[in-house]
């Protein structure tokens, strides 16, 4: 008897002694739109950089046809860090009353000075030469609501054009964007990456304008999570930003371009060449490669949507932010 309650015990020592990384690691879905400018699915692409995979986290991609979309998902629990940005951000937190998010690292910024800034496609046999010109046209979007969908509004809004009564506007997902231009269903089309490089689309199409050109520089995309979930899987997110930012500084590594875009262009079942020129360069979205967000442009972004009355009030971005997370990784870097 006194054996066996020695056993029990040393058994009790020894489970109390087991190490956190011993435990089941943590499921992270992670909302995403749209690969390369979201990097959520390219992230263990390249094996052996983000160490902690597979240990402390197993990283879940789930990909949406829009930011408004993952509202939904992570309100409901079926998402744990949602791909938002400067539109579905304050609509999450005002209209879906989720005031305990908080933005913890960077993923996108569109128009950044010297870097891609979004383009919006007219045929060039459409006789639009001015936005004024979009009047009895037909917009295409990806999702009411989305980023894109408030740089196109606005810069519609600001040349006297308002959806409904001076134009349609109608949804799609962005791969099918050409094909609907092409064949003379819309007249004006989101030129999301990668497909504003396509050759084809270039040949027949060209910019009207940009979202520098309609906003300025914009936080596109920026990793969200309830801060119940942060704050029952901290660890684990620390290490997921810390293999966030290894992968980020591999990628944009000149030394390993090449085989970034052979990745790359092996996920996404295309050519090489249709990246080489452009992914990983200025010629691409700004990303910040710590995964930090800047605070002043998310906030700007946010106003801009007030001001151009999409939302009723605009959001104090400090208060939903906790950048403690990637601050932790950060210093983790090798």
């Amino acid at each position: 008897m006194r054996a066996l309650r020695l056993l029990c015990s040393l058994a009790v020592v020894a489970a109390l002694a087991q190490p956190a990384a011993a435990q089941a690691p943590v499921k992270i879905r992670t909302g995403w739109i749209t690969a390369p400018a979201s990097l959520v699915p390219l992230l263990l692409l390249k094996p052996g950089l983000a160490r902690h995979s597979g240990k402390s986290y197993v990283f879940e991609p789930i990909a949406f046809a829009s930011s408004t979309l993952q509202i939904t998902a992570i309100s409901n629990g079926d998402l744990d860090i949602a791909g938002f940005g400067y539109t579905s951000f304050p609509l999450a937190v005002q209209n879906a009353k989720l005031d305990d998010l908080r933005i913890i690292a960077d993923e996108i910024q569109d128009g950044a000075p010297g870097y891609y800034s979004t383009p919006y496609f007219v045929r060039k046999d459409s006789g639009i030469n001015t936005i004024a010109d979009m009047k009895g046209k037909v917009a295409v979007t990806n999702g009411l609501g989305s980023g894109v969908d408030i740089a196109m509004r606005t810069a519609l809004r600001r040349a006297g054009l308002e959806a409904s009564r001076d134009y349609t506007m109608i949804e799609a997902p962005f791969p099918t964007h050409k094909a609907i231009l092409k064949e003379k269903k819309g007249d004006l089309v989101v030129g999301v990456l990668p497909f504003s490089y396509d050759p084809e689309l270039n040949e027949f199409a060209r910019p009207l304008f940009t979202t520098a050109s309609s906003l300025g520089p914009i936080a596109l995309s920026f990793w969200a999570a309830r801060k119940s979930f942060i704050d029952k899987n901290r660890a684990a997110l620390v290490d997921l930003l810390e293999d966030y930012g290894t992968v980020l500084r591999w990628l944009y590594d000149p030394a390993n371009h090449q085989e970034a875009v052979a990745l790359t262009a092996g996920f996404l079942k295309r050519p090489p060449a249709a990246f080489d020129a452009w992914l990983f360069t200025n010629k691409d979205f700004h990303r910040d490669l710590t995964g930090k967000p800047d605070l002043k442009v998310v906030q700007s972004s946010i106003d801009k949507v007030k001001e151009s009355g999409f939302i009723k009030e605009t959001l104090d971005v400090s208060q939903y932010t906790d950048l403690s997370l990637v601050e932790e990784a950060a210093k983790r870097k090798r």
